[in-house]
C-alpha cells in the first residue's frame, strides 16, 4: 500500500495534519523521520525554524529529494541511508530527540518504479528490494522449497490458496525463470473460479515484499530501538497500512501502557511501570476528505505513545510475534 499519492506532481503524506497536531506541543527540538520517502513529514516539521530533522530511508532513490532539503535547511536536516534496525548507528551528539515518526507505506514513486517490481502490474524479473537487502523476490520464487513457500504466503499474506500456489510455482520453475507476469498468471490460474474484492495477486505479493525486506523484524527492532533512543516525555508515532504491521504496533503501545505483573512469578502487588502514556487508545484514521483526495489512504491508521519510563523489557513483545519473524527466517 502506498503512503503518498502524486497528484499534479504533488506528494501527499497520509495523515499529515493529524501527525503534526500530535507533535505540535513538542515543537522546538529534533525529530527522527524513519521513513523519509518523498520528505513530506520532514519538510512540514522543518517549516518551524526551531526544529531539526534526522531522516532515514533504506532506499537510495530518495537521495535526490534529500539533497533538496539539505540545501534548503542546511544544518537543520541530516540524512542516513539506514534501516530501522540500524537506528543505533545515528550520531546524536547535542541532540535531544523529541519524537520519532514511522510511515510504513510505500510512495507512488516506488510503486511505479518497475525495476523495484513492487506491483503485480509490472513486467520482467521479480525484485521487491527496497535497499540494503540480502535477497530478492526472484531468489525466493526460484529456490525456496514448496512447503516454505506455502508457509510464507499463508502467514505473511493470509493467502487461502497458499499450498496450491506454491505447488504450481515449483512445477513451473522447472522449465523457466518465473517473472512477475508469470507469477500473476500462476496465481490467476489457481484462483480463476474465486471471486474476491482485491486483485488475485495482492496477498502473495504482500507476503513476498514483507519477506524480501524483512518488514516484521525491521518494524519490531525499529520500535524497540526508538524507545531506547528517546528520553522520557518524547513521542513515537507510527502510520500503518495493513493488519499485520498494525497488530504489532497496537500491541507495542497498548501492552506497554498498562500496569501488569512484570513477571508471573512475582506477587500481584509487584507490578511493572508503564512504558507509555496513550492519549488516544484507538487509532486515528484519515478524514473523509483525505480519502477522497487519496483513496489508498483509506487503510491507514495512526497510533502513538509518549514514553514514561526508561526501564522496559521488550522480550515479551518479541516473543509475541516470533511466529512471524520465524517465517522471515525461512529463507
Amino acid at each position: 500500500m502506498n503512503a503518498t499519492i502524486n497528484l499534479e506532481n504533488k506528494h501527499f503524506p497520509v495523515l499529515l495534519n493529524e501527525l503534526i497536531s500530535i507533535i505540535s506541543p513538542l515543537y522546538g527540538g529534533t525529530f527522527i523521520d524513519c521513513t523519509f520517502g518523498q520528505g513530506g513529514y520532514s519538510e512540514k516539521i522543518l517549516e518551524n525554524k526551531k526544529n531539526d530533522i534526522i531522516a532515514l530511508d533504506r532506499d537510495k532513490d530518495v537521495l535526490r529529494r534529500t539533497s533538496i532539503l539539505q540545501k534548503k535547511y542546511n544544518k537543520r536536516f541530516r540524512f542516513y541511508n539506514l534501516k530501522f534496525s540500524q537506528l543505533d548507528q545515528i550520531k546524536l551528539k547535542n541532540h535531544k530527540i523529541k519524537g520519532i515518526i514511522f510511515d510504513l507505506g510505500y510512495s507512488l514513486n516506488q510503486i511505479k518504479n518497475s525495476q523495484k517490481g513492487l506491483s503485480f502490474h509490472d513486467k520482467g524479473k521479480l525484485n521487491m528490494k527496497m535497499g540494503i537487502n540480502n535477497f530478492s523476490a526472484n531468489d525466493i520464487i526460484s529456490h525456496m522449497d514448496e512447503n516454505n513457500l506455502a508457509k510464507v504466503f499463508k502467514v505473511l499474506g493470509d493467502e487461502k490458496y497458499s499450498k496450491k500456489i506454491a505447488r504450481e510455482i515449483v512445477k513451473k520453475r522447472k522449465d523457466k525463470i518465473i517473472k512477475t507476469e508469470d507469477l500473476v498468471k500462476i496465481i490467476d490460474n489457481v484462483k480463476k473460479y474465486q471471486k474476491t474484492k482485491i486483485h488475485n495477486s495482492t496477498k502473495v505479493f504482500q507476503a513476498l515484499r514483507i519477506l524480501v525486506n524483512e518488514e516484521i523484524s525491521e518494524l519490531i527492532n525499529g520500535l524497540v530501538n526508538s524507545f531506547n533512543l528517546i528520553p522520557v516525555g518524547s513521542i513515537i508515532a507510527v502510520v500503518t497500512f495493513h493488519s499485520i504491521e498494525d497488530k504489532i504496533v497496537k500491541f507495542f503501545f497498548k501492552h506497554y501502557s498498562e500496569q501488569r505483573n512484570s513477571s508471573r512469578y512475582l506477587p500481584d502487588n509487584e507490578v511493572s511501570e508503564k512504558c507509555f502514556k496513550l492519549i488516544n487508545k484507538k487509532p486515528i484514521f484519515p478524514s473523509a476528505n483525505e480519502i477522497k483526495q487519496n483513496p489508498p489512504s483509506r487503510s491507514a491508521k495512526l497510533r502513538y505513545g509518549i514514553k514514561t519510563n526508561d526501564n522496559c523489557d521488550f522480550n515479551e513483545f518479541r516473543q509475541k510475534f516470533k511466529n512471524l519473524t520465524d517465517v522471515e527466517n525461512l529463507r
